[in-house]
């Protein structure tokens, strides 16, 4: 009995110790990663400290991997509400999303909007692009596009006021943002991309995107579905609101641009004339289109993608695949009795606004 004490008290004592070495761990994490902190390193620093957090992953799997087994993943946990909309913790808090709130827009301000998992980072390098005139060398250089593109709302990316003028012809602040119309800061001089998906491709995405940041906390694909679908849990409200405050705002507003990640995936160069003269910068040269659709093409920012970040890494995905498929049928890969109650939910919701939920192709085909 005295040993089975002992060896009780020693895992007890244990257990305590990888407690307070993980809180320690998360909190140098957190530390090293807002704002420029990450994203302003150069690359060989971003790696040195890519690969510290590998060793603290690493010596943390066990109480890691037992906290999995005996907790289940809780949507509303890691979440907080602002304005009646939820928003992720550690990415995003209360005051950052505060801070987005009391933002005055200027006039040299193009906002690339999107539900999340919609082509956000690739928007943003698109307009990046554009306003480089094909010359963006955010590779060349070892930048990253979070070290010169603000996320409003966000905790993790340059801040708004240290954020740079992009290009000579329309020098602008690209400003990355999940917010809803009715919640993005607006000005009629400010220039607004909004980039919608497929909804059960963005699902699809986002079950992607939580299985890849939350290793053996994953949760599983019915409570994935569930956040998905409410008004209450999904981050910055469900995919057919979302959609519907910006395709309403976009048919009053012709500062307002909405466009389809299908389209993106279909015709990339179409869309890149389409929204270089929404800017009212010159048409692009053939060289100068040639280099933007090059640098904005999936093999070379998935070539180069710790360029293009979403996220910092952390303790649950030190090398979290970035561009995990891109696919513009992405919601082909989803079961049909769970594609048709989100299709369902996202018509009902969109009905009387004339926006058609899946889009149609050239030939009249459906995706």
């Amino acid at each position: 009995m005295t040993w089975i004490l002992i060896v009780a008290g020693a895992l007890l004592g244990l257990g305590l110790i990888g407690l307070v070495y993980l809180s320690v761990v998360l909190s140098w994490e957190d530390g090293r990663t807002v704002g420029l902190a990450y994203y302003g390193l150069p690359p060989a620093e971003r790696e040195r400290f890519r690969r510290r957090l590998r060793v603290h992953a690493l010596l943390l799997f066990p109480i890691l991997h037992l906290m999995a087994r005996m907790s289940r993943f809780d949507f509303a946990r890691v979440s907080f509400r602002h304005r009646g909309i939820s928003g992720p913790k550690g990415t995003c808090s209360k005051e950052s999303f505060e801070r987005a709130d009391g933002y005055q827009p200027r006039p040299e301000d193009v906002f690339v909007a999107t539900q999340m998992k919609c082509g956000t980072t690739w928007m943003q390098h698109v307009v990046y692009q554009i306003l480089s005139r094909g010359d963006g060398d955010l590779v060349e250089s070892g930048r990253t596009l979070y070290s010169i593109s603000p996320w409003i709302e966000g905790r993790k990316s340059v801040s708004m006021e240290h954020a740079p003028l992009i290009g000579k012809e329309r020098p602008s602040r690209i400003i990355k943002t999940h917010l809803p119309a009715a919640l993005c800061p607006y000005r009629p001089e400010s220039r607004y991309i909004y980039v919608s998906r497929h909804p059960v491709s963005c699902f699809a995405s986002c079950a992607d995107f939580l299985a890849e940041n939350t290793g053996s906390f994953a949760p599983p694909a019915s409570a994935i579905e569930e956040w998905f679908c409410s008004d209450e849990l999904m981050w910055w409200g469900t995919w057919p609101v979302h959609v519907r405050g910006w395709w309403e705002l976009s048919r009053e507003r012709d500062n307002v641009l909405f466009l389809r990640f299908e389209d993106l995936k279909r015709d990339l160069g179409s869309v890149v004339r389409q929204v270089a003269s929404f800017l009212g910068v010159a048409p692009l040269s053939n060289a100068e289109l040639e280099r933007v659709l090059h640098k904005c093409g999936f093999a070379y920012m998935q070539e180069h993608k710790a360029n293009f970040e979403m996220h910092p890494p952390h303790i649950l995905a030190v090398d979290a695949e970035l561009f995990v498929r891109g696919t513009a049928d992405r919601h082909k890969d989803v079961p049909e009795a769970t594609r048709r109650r989100i299709l369902d939910m996202c018509r009902e919701k969109l009905e009387g606004s004339g926006y058609q939920v899946e889009p149609v192709g050239p030939g009249g085909e459906r995706p």
